[in-house]
């Protein structure tokens, strides 16, 4: 079976349910996209892995993952996702120590997690795109590509794919600050660990590049 590579798009959030998300991943070479519905915790670690600018000032679990793994010379060569039964997907970290290679597997929010903080390439099998990719098509030309993406998780949530995480704060009110606020919000986010926040307000700050 055939291999294709992914790219992370983005993390969106459902514009009717509170607290879910979906990690949006992009075939490298095509116009499908393969969204995940993840947890919080996932969703802010991703996050922060794709914001350099977050820095936490202990290391989130994945963190400390790479740096175990850094310690004991072991690196993650690449993720697979390899299986997708009843809606869930399962992925496989590919590693190496020295010139033995081991598979472990993992959750697929965790695996992507990983894979940003070891600069891995992502893969999935072109049978499961086929089945699970996606094209996003809508004839109103006034959706933004942020709509778009929220729709999306809109629709997943409607067919039974749904994570229960708490609420954070109104992200509305950030579109009233200006980006010198937001950068101050964001540090103080950062240094009380409210990494949730702190995710929400890097997307409001990516919106205004």
């Amino acid at each position: 079976m055939s291999l294709v590579r992914l790219k992370i798009k983005g993390i969106s959030y459902s514009q009717t349910q509170n607290g879910a998300y979906a990690l949006i991943l992009n075939e490298e070479e095509g116009d499908r996209k393969l969204p995940i519905v993840i947890g919080a915790f996932e969703a802010q670690s991703i996050a922060i892995a794709l914001e350099k600018e977050i820095k936490p000032p202990r290391p989130l679990t994945h963190d400390l993952f790479k740096n175990f793994a850094d310690r004991f010379k072991i690196v993650v060569k690449q993720v697979i996702i390899h299986k997708l039964v009843d809606g869930v997907f399962y992925s496989s970290l590919i590693c190496e120590r020295g010139e033995e290679e081991e598979i472990i597997d993992a959750r697929t929010s965790d695996a992507i997690a990983l894979a940003l903080r070891f600069n891995a390439p992502i893969f999935t099998y072109k049978t499961i795109l086929d089945k699970a990719g996606i094209f996003l098509k809508f004839s109103s030309k006034e959706k933004s590509e942020d709509d778009d993406d929220s729709i999306m998780v809109d629709e997943i949530l409607q067919e039974g794919e749904a994570v229960e995480i708490e609420s954070g704060s109104d992200t509305h009110g950030y579109r009233e600050m200006s980006l010198k606020e937001l950068h101050k919000e964001l540090d103080k986010a950062v240094a009380s660990e409210d990494y949730e926040k702190a995710a929400k307000l890097r997307d409001e700050i990516s919106k205004r590049k």
